[in-house]
């Protein structure tokens, strides 16, 4: 509630309730249209009388949004009208209170006994609202995550679309378990493009080669008849792909239909995505589309801050600000800075001063030397685990090879810039879409595993020294 001194009405208005429709004229102009669906069309006004204003908001979480964000120029502006002062009063249509402090800090995953369900196994326990940091970037984006949590089907699909490394697949695990938390008993399905196509065409192909059309009819259930909720994953990748693509839309279909919550991501707009059906195109865009810019300053500063204190490590205010100046590009790029900032303290004994953050940091965005080819990553990291050559471009599967050319995969997009495809060729003629895959898979492992991400900078610092 926002609470004003008692003042004499000056000029008092016949219709009070249209002082509301009013203030909401006026700052319509300035929103777009996303934003006053989302956070003003959803507020009623029931009354306004005697200094007071009563509203109604759909629940806690939109009640504190909007108040924060639109309520203090609506009123400027109702005030201004009647030559009165107002006070505010909510009611909420769920009146669910927010989660507490204590539940904010604690994992995902270990608040299943308050809710008395198992965890959704494919979400990260890692990526939730409360680990996300917020700041101009991605706001809007930020906020109509948290609207779809709270109000699953509010907006359907909820597209986010983003550059690599912003924090997208952060915000689609988010969703995934605030909705939990609110509906323990609701099955809660998160996966990339990617995973659909491969189980898609694996049950194609089992039916073809005389497997059971129980195969497909599996399938069709586990995506278009049994979750609540549908969280999809770099949907660029149905990009040319004609039968994965026919599949998808009638799951998006039948999905919708249901009013069942469709969450996407992806690194481009629906409108640029080449290769992509027409029809999907246009479903995509029933629904609301944010965008994740590249943070500002202080917001990297605020993420590299969080990212230390999941680490346990106690980053100094000055340190942070020497990474977040260097490292602009993304949120990816800041962490990989800052776990390797703590890695090379680690080895080598020393504590995390400016010097040492510069040095590290210039070191880590210094352009790599033209001598600096994928063979040479690849040779490099074959003896760096001892294992051959060959076997780092074949097709091995056991953890021995194939975490080592992960790791090739993954210095090699890092230290070269080389596209996927290029680095996939170079590799035994892998597909892109397992060098992406390789390269996420790292990228995931080296905030959890101390000891890949001490490899990972002995591999770093040995390329760097040699080439």
């Amino acid at each position: 509630m926002r609470e004003y001194c008692d003042s004499a009405v000056l000029n008092p208005v016949e219709n009070m309730i249209e002082l509301w429709a009013l203030a909401l004229r006026s700052i319509e102009a300035s929103l777009g249209g996303d934003q006053w669906e989302l956070w003003l069309r959803p507020i009623e006004c029931v009354s306004v009388g005697e200094g007071r204003i009563r509203l109604k908001a759909p629940n806690r979480y939109h009640q504190e949004w909007f108040a924060d964000n639109y309520l203090p120029t609506i009123l400027q502006d109702m005030e201004a009208r009647a030559q009165q002062r107002f006070a505010v009063e909510f009611e909420l249509d769920d009146p669910e209170p927010p989660v507490s402090s204590t539940q904010a800090r604690a994992p995902a995953a270990a608040r299943a006994a308050e809710t008395g369900g198992s965890p959704p196994a494919s979400l990260n326990s890692r990526y939730t609202f409360e680990a996300f940091v917020v700041g101009p970037n991605n706001h809007f984006t930020h906020g109509a995550a948290r609207r779809v949590a709270s109000e699953p089907g509010s907006m359907n699909p909820l597209f986010i679309h983003g550059g690599v490394g912003l924090g997208k697949t952060h915000l689609l695990h988010a969703v995934g378990w605030e909705i939990w938390r609110r509906h323990p008993d609701w099955r809660i399905v998160c996966l990339s493009s990617e995973q659909f196509v491969i189980e898609f065409i694996g049950a194609m192909t089992g039916g073809r080669r005389g497997g059971s059309v129980a195969l497909m009819e599996r399938f069709r259930a586990r995506y278009r008849e049994e979750p609540d909720v549908l969280l999809i994953d770099d949907v660029q990748f149905l990009s040319n792909k004609d039968s994965s693509q026919d599949e998808f839309f009638h799951t998006f279909n039948a999905l919708h239909l249901a009013h069942k919550q469709i969450v996407l991501t992806c690194d481009k707009l629906p409108s640029e995505l080449p290769g992509l059906e027409e029809r999907i195109r246009s479903r995509f865009a029933w629904g609301v589309t944010t965008t994740i810019d590249i943070p500002d300053l202080e917001t990297r500063a605020a993420i590299l801050k969080r990212k230390a204190l999941q680490e346990r490590f106690v980053l100094p205010d000055d340190v942070a600000q020497i990474i977040a100046r260097h490292v602009t590009s993304n949120v990816r790029e800041l962490e990989g800075a800052l776990l390797r900032l703590i890695a090379r303290a680690s080895i080598e004994g020393r504590v995390v001063t400016p010097a040492l953050a510069e040095d590290t940091v210039r070191s880590l965005l210094a352009s790599a030397p033209a001598s600096l080819t994928i063979e040479t990553i690849l040779r490099e990291v074959a003896g760096y685990y001892g294992v051959r050559l060959h076997d780092l471009k074949g097709p091995k599967r056991h953890r021995a090879v194939s975490r080592p050319r992960m790791v090739a995969m993954y210095l090699a997009r890092r230290l070269t810039g080389t596209s996927f495809p290029e680095i996939g060729s170079r590799v035994g003629g892998k597909d892109h879409s397992t060098v992406i895959s390789a390269v996420k898979k790292i990228e995931h492992l080296l905030a959890t595993d101390a000891a890949l991400r001490d490899e990972v900078a002995a591999l770093e610092s040995l390329l760097q020294r040699r080439h």
